[in-house]
């Protein structure tokens, strides 16, 4: 059953002469569960179909459904509300509140949400991620794995619709990479998640269940991996 939808999806830069094609008439279906990596050169599209699936940026044609519901249908209020509880977005960069603790950084979107975090789903996901004895070390005491583990933690507490992940191993050793890939297989795994994940790293999408490919915006393969065939 299709859980994401991308529906002739356009984003255009510029005008006349100067005019760019981010994306061209973009179409797939994700069924509830898949974990999809998303691949191809710089330039050819994968931020801005990450930034537009999560409601960070708008298309310039073209739908995203998200189980069901018209993305973009909705009023600027509802479309904020709905980015805080369905949508889980990890980064490159980590981007924690460098004065808030490990579990600070992790619970904050729950409390910007006006809910107050359940004490037991705290220690599960501290548990999860490895940080149960670091849950009270800042962001500038924590390794960088142990950070992108928080961000992990973060965009997983609020049990969103969807996590979209730009690059969460670039800027980690393979080491570190090859554990948040497995931390992030695992909550696909035992959680149900749906992923959609940007990566220039080949092995980290072929630990995914399918591969896009886009280039010049389109895109130009579309393949089940080893563990999602």
């Amino acid at each position: 059953m299709e859980f994401l939808k991308v529906e002739n999806l356009c984003k255009t830069y510029g005008t006349g002469e100067n005019e760019v094609k981010a994306l061209d008439n973009v179409s797939f279906t994700v069924p509830k569960g898949q974990m999809t990596a998303v691949i191809g050169a710089s330039g050819s599209g994968k931020s801005t179909l990450l930034h537009i699936l999560g409601a960070v940026d708008k298309p310039t044609s073209g739908k995203v459904f998200l189980d069901g519901q018209d993305v973009f249908a909705q009023n600027t209020k509802n479309l904020a509300i709905f980015r805080r509880r369905q949508v889980g977005l990890i980064y490159q960069f980590y981007n924690l509140i460098p004065v808030l603790n490990a579990e600070e950084n992790m619970t904050l979107p729950m409390l910007m949400d006006g809910r107050k975090p359940d004490p037991a789903q705290v220690g599960e996901m501290l548990s999860l991620m490895g940080l149960t004895e670091r849950r009270n070390h800042l962001p500038s005491q924590l390794s960088g794995g142990q950070q992108q583990r928080v961000s992990i933690g973060r965009a997983l507490f609020t049990s969103p619709g969807v996590i979209l992940a730009d690059e969460p191993t670039g800027n980690l050793d393979s080491k570190n990479s090859m554990e948040i890939v497995q931390l992030l297989r695992k909550s696909n795994q035992e959680r149900n998640q749906t992923m959609l994940i940007i990566t220039h790293d080949e092995n980290v999408a072929l630990q995914c269940d399918r591969i896009l490919t886009l280039s010049d915006g389109r895109i130009i393969s579309d393949q089940l991996t080893g563990q999602g065939a």
